[in-house]
């Protein structure tokens, strides 16, 4: 029973990391977007930031939504490999976002397709970004549910 409840919470932070990894990516897409379009701190209007509470959690919702399958193998495979150092997730992260390009340009729809250098470094950079973010909510304790053997009882011949 107590190794059903550690895989059950494990999935629960695994789902946690995901959904901060999802909001982390979005929000960095987000800066580079007003930072490509000249916005600096000093210049920020209140309404600009005050977008950016309903911009970071919608565009959240399709990074996690065009980067589920492409992340749920990495998610995996770090989880059966216990790899726990942020590199492995910062790269990746960027494999996932490269995974993301890849199939956005075999889509028939032209009009989706990423072709300028710097979105799709953007978006490499999101996914970068977003596999740190992973890591540090949940990474961290990749392949803890393995570890959680029950202790047998000692031989009983006292």
């Amino acid at each position: 029973m107590s190794r059903l409840v550690a895989y059950l919470v494990r999935f629960a932070v695994i789902l946690i990391g995901y959904l901060v990894a999802s909001l982390a990516a979005s929000a960095f897409l987000n800066v580079l977007f007003l930072a490509s379009l000249g916005y600096t701190p000093d210049q920020a209007h209140p309404t600009a930031t005050a977008s950016l509470y309903f911009s970071i959690p919608f565009v959240a919702l399709f990074v996690a939504y065009f980067a589920f399958m492409p992340a749920a193998v990495a998610i995996l495979a770090a989880e059966i490999l216990g790899r726990r150092d942020w590199l492995f997730y910062a790269i990746a992260g960027g494999v996932v976002a490269a995974a993301f390009l890849g199939f956005v340009r075999q889509s028939a729809d032209a009009d989706f397709a990423i072709t300028d250098t710097s979105a799709i470094l953007a978006v490499i950079g999101s996914g970068m970004v977003g596999g740190i973010f992973y890591w540090l909510a949940a990474g961290r304790w990749a392949g803890s549910w393995r570890e959680s053997e029950p202790i047998s009882p000692g031989p009983s011949g006292s």
